[in-house]
C-alpha cells in the first residue's frame, strides 16, 4: 500500500476527534465544505483540479489489518473504537465542481455530507489533494494564457516536493492546457503525452558534439529534439544544418532544437536565422531553463522566435505563490446550520451552492454563493453537482481529455482583466455575491448564545 492509499495519511487530531465522537455517540450527519478563503498574490482566479483523486480516496477509504494492529499497539485508543475503525467506510454524499472549472475565494468546490466522524476523518487528505493540484493547475493555466498556441511541457519532476507531487503536477498541468510532460509514470498512469530531449552529459561523453547528435539520432530515430547549448549554441546550430542530410538517412525527423541557457531570446533569433538559411525552416526552437509565465511572456513580447517551452521548477512548486489558503469547515450538523465566528476566519453557514452567470459575450460575469435550498438566480448555472451517494460514484470519471477541454473553455471565458498576469485592480476583480438568504442565516446564528 502506498502512502497515498493509507488511512493513516492524516493528522493525529482527526483520529482523536473520531475517538471523541465515538465516545459521545455523535454520529449524525454533518456538512463540511472545502473552499479557499483568499486568492494568492498575483492570482485573479483559480483552476480546480484534484477532484478525481479525492473521489478515488473516498471510495477506497479503509483501515488495513496492519494499520488497525498498529493503532491498537499505540495504546492511545480504546479497543471498542479500534474495532469500529476496522469496519469504517465512507458512506456519504459528495457534491463537487467539475475539474477544470475556474473558481474564486469563498466558493465551496467540494461539499461532503456524511456521519460526522467520516466527514471529519477525510479533511486532511482532501485538502492535501485538492489544494496542491489546484495550485499547480492555476500556475499552469497562467503559463497557457501567457503563451497561446505554443507547445508547453511539464519538466518539473526533478524539482517537485516528492514523487506524488511530481505526478499530480504533471496531471494538473496537462488538464490546464500543457501539451504533455517529461514524467514517464504520468504517461503510464494518466495517458498524458510524454516528451523528452537529450542530456548534456550524453554530449559531453562524446569527443565531438556532432558525433553525439548523429549517434543519438541513430539510437532514437523518429521525432528528434537536439540539445544545442552544451558548448556554443550557434556553432551547434551550424553543425545541425551540416548533419541534416545524414540524420535524414538515419531515419531521424529533426523536429526541434532545444536551448537551455544564456540569453534565450538572442540565441533563438540567431539559431532561427541559421536554421532557415540551412533549409531547416520547419525545425522548431524549444526553450527551457528556470522559466515561468512571466519569463515566457517577456520572451514572446520581445519577439523571440521560440515555438515551445519546458517549464519545471516554477511549475511543480508554483514558485511565486506556493500555498493556497484552502480550508475544510463544518457548515451543518444534525440538520442545524453551524457557523465559525473566529476573527478573520468566520464562515458562511449551511450547505451551499455556487451559481454562475455569464454575460452577453459568453464570458464570466459574476458568481453567487447561496444556500443550497435557495432559488437559483435567473439564467444561472449551478457549479456544485452530485458526484457520490452512499459512498459510491454516480457516474464514471470524466476522461482527462474531456476535463482538459472543459478547462480550455473556462479559460477562454475569463474576462480580459482576469487573464492578465498582474493582479487585476479592485474595480476589475471578479464579483462573488453572498446571497440575501445566506447573509440572513449568518445573522440569525450570530444572535444565538454560544
Amino acid at each position: 500500500m502506498s502512502a497515498g492509499e493509507s488511512a493513516l495519511l492524516t493528522d493525529l487530531y482527526q483520529l482523536t476527534m473520531l475517538q471523541a465522537y465515538f465516545d459521545e455517540g455523535l454520529h449524525e450527519a454533518a456538512v463540511f465544505e472545502l473552499f479557499v478563503r483568499a486568492l494568492p498574490p498575483q492570482r485573479n482566479f483559480l483552476l480546480l483540479a484534484g477532484i478525481e483523486a479525492a473521489l478515488q480516496y473516498l471510495e477506497q477509504l479503509h483501515f488495513s489489518d496492519a494499520e488497525i494492529d498498529w493503532l491498537r499497539g499505540t495504546g492511545r485508543f480504546r479497543p471498542a473504537f479500534i474495532d469500529w475503525l476496522r469496519e469504517l467506510r465512507f458512506s456519504g454524499e459528495v457534491h463537487a465542481m467539475r475539474e477544470g472549472t475556474v473558481f474564486f475565494a469563498n466558493e465551496p468546490v467540494l461539499r461532503i455530507e456524511a456521519p460526522i466522524g467520516q466527514a471529519q476523518l477525510v479533511e486532511t487528505r482532501l485538502l492535501n489533494l485538492v489544494n496542491f493540484s489546484s495550485l499547480i493547475a492555476t500556475k499552469a493555466a497562467r503559463c497557457v494564457l501567457a503563451a497561446p498556441n505554443r507547445l508547453l511541457v511539464d519538466f518539473g519532476l526533478r524539482r517537485a516536493h516528492g514523487a506524488e507531487a511530481g505526478l499530480l503536477a504533471a496531471r494538473a498541468s496537462y488538464l490546464a492546457g500543457f501539451a504533455g510532460t517529461a514524467t514517464v509514470l504520468a504517461a503510464q498512469q494518466f495517458g498524458i503525452p510524454v516528451f523528452g530531449t537529450m542530456a548534456h552529459a550524453y554530449i559531453e561523453a562524446h569527443e565531438l558534439e556532432a558525433q553525439a547528435f548523429e549517434q543519438f539520432c541513430a539510437s532514437q530515430p523518429g521525432q528528434v529534439t537536439l540539445l544545442i547549448d552544451t558548448y556554443d549554441t550557434e556553432a551547434a546550430a551550424h553543425k545541425v544544418v551540416a548533419l541534416a542530410p545524414a540524420l535524414r538517412r538515419l531515419g531521424a525527423n529533426l523536429a526541434a532544437v532545444r536551448i537551455d541557457s544564456g540569453d534565450l531570446s538572442e540565441h533563438a533569433r540567431r539559431v532561427r536565422s541559421i536554421l532557415d538559411a540551412g533549409g531547416l525552416g520547419a525545425v522548431r526552437i524549444f526553450a527551457s531553463g528556470n522559466l515561468d509565465e512571466w519569463r515566457v511572456a517577456q520572451l514572446l513580447a520581445a519577439g523571440a522566435p521560440i515555438d515551445g517551452f519546458g517549464i519545471g521548477t516554477q511549475l511543480s512548486t508554483s514558485g511565486d505563490a506556493p500555498t493556497l489558503d484552502a480550508v475544510y469547515k463544518l457548515q451543518a450538523y444534525a440538520g442545524r446550520p453551524r457557523r465559525k465566528r473566529s476573527e478573520d476566519k468566520a464562515t458562511w453557514p449551511g450547505a451551499k451552492q455556487v451559481y454562475r452567470l455569464l454575460g452577453a459575450d459568453g464570458r464570466l460575469a459574476r458568481d453567487q454563493v447561496a444556500l443550497a435550498e435557495e432559488v437559483a438566480p435567473e439564467r444561472a448555472s449551478a457549479l456544485l453537482q452530485p458526484v457520490m451517494r452512499d459512498g459510491k460514484r454516480l457516474a464514471a470519471p470524466d476522461a482527462l481529455p474531456e476535463l482538459r477541454r472543459h478547462a480550455a473553455a473556462e479559460l477562454a471565458a475569463l474576462p480580459a482583466p482576469l487573464r492578465q498576469l498582474d493582479a487585476a485592480p479592485p474595480a476589475d476583480s471578479y464579483p462573488v455575491d453572498i446571497s440575501t438568504g445566506l447573509r440572513a442565516l449568518a445573522a440569525q446564528l450570530d444572535r444565538l448564545p454560544h
